[in-house]
């Protein structure tokens, strides 16, 4: 093999399997003299490709960790897994998904071949997967495509649905992608209304980069996570949920959304005491959900909206006068 870049690329495809190649079998393989294997070994450590050479009758060379990542070979099985993989955690928004995973997905798909990019959107419409929580799912193109504008600092225009189902057209400066666990946010500059925005990314469509691009503004907030919660802060209420539950707590929070965390108070009993801008509404349904005994010790609100919610589960089905009514707490 006389194609020196080619032979590289090879060498190092071989060298990240998990082994240690001995420099006769990695001469054969390539059709080089170990002389050339040794100088190949070289410019790959050059490049910050930390490989290692060991010596012996069994010594050779093989890939360890270094200080830096450098880049990696993935054949089309690996590529089309860490997609479908970083597809699926970004698109529903997992718990400890963070901005990363969805600039590795931006970054993966724009150099995918089209049969793989062909292959990954194959087995991910054909699969379902089972999630905690119930935010709400965010196609991967949205997340990839709002990325890539934030990251080349480029204008963006889509279409947006308010909580209110109304409808608009957008135009932005894109700051930030933030993730709450469960949820994705858009933070950008809305030169339409010519102020700071946050976009929740489940109510956006039709994004489109317009190459157009700008010098980022001083954001209003340390950074953007603060300044989300500044904006949940101004348009929900913070309530002060207090709930304890008869059951042990791993059964609980694989019930819950993760952003709700727990206290294990017993065996088989656990609290919840967490500062919640969900709505009442959306908590009831939750806490009903969980199938297990329970106890609203707060807010007022909450315990007032689980009561009539039980009352109405009971009338549905016709309880007769003086039969034990569903008891799903108080």
């Amino acid at each position: 093999m006389t194609d020196t870049p080619a032979r590289l690329l090879n060498l190092l495809s071989l060298l990240q399997t998990p082994r240690e190649w001995p420099g006769s079998e990695l001469a054969d393989r390539l059709g080089v003299s170990a002389r050339t294997i040794r100088r190949d070994i070289d410019r790959l450590r050059d490049l910050g490709y930390p490989v290692e050479a060991t010596r012996g009758t069994v010594g050779g060379y093989r890939l360890v960790a270094g200080s830096a990542m450098p880049p990696l070979l993935l054949d089309d099985e690996e590529a089309v897994a860490i997609a479908v993989g970083l597809r699926a955690g970004a698109g529903h928004a997992i718990e400890g998904v963070e901005e990363a995973s969805v600039r590795a997905l931006a970054k993966l798909e724009q150099v995918l071949p089209s049969r793989l990019r062909h292959r990954v959107s194959t087995l991910q419409n054909a699969t379902i997967p089972l999630t905690r929580g119930d935010g709400a799912t965010v196609a991967p193109s949205t997340l990839t495509a709002l990325a890539g504008a934030v990251t080349g600092r480029e204008r963006l225009r889509f279409a947006y649905r308010a909580g209110d189902g109304a409808e608009s057209r957008r135009q932005v400066e894109p700051y930030r992608l933030v993730s709450t666990g469960w949820r994705w946010y858009l933070v950008a500059y809305d030169l339409g209304r010519e102020d700071w925005r946050t976009f929740r990314v489940d109510r956006v469509s039709e994004p489109f980069p317009t190459g157009s691009r700008f010098t980022p503004r001083e954001l209003p907030a340390d950074d953007a996570a603060q300044m989300l919660s500044h904006s949940g802060a101004r348009s929900q209420a913070e309530h002060e949920v207090d709930v304890s539950f008869a059951a042990p707590a791993v059964f609980v929070s694989a019930r819950l959304p993760g952003h709700l965390s727990l206290t294990e108070t017993g065996p088989d009993t656990c609290r919840l005491r967490a500062r919640s801008t969900d709505s009442v509404e959306w908590l009831a349904v939750r806490l009903a959900l969980i199938d297990c005994e329970f106890t609203v010790h707060g807010p007022q609100a909450l315990a007032s909206y689980v009561a009539g919610l039980s009352a109405r589960l009971a009338r549905s089905v016709g309880a007769a006068p003086g039969a034990e009514a569903p008891a799903h707490g108080h």
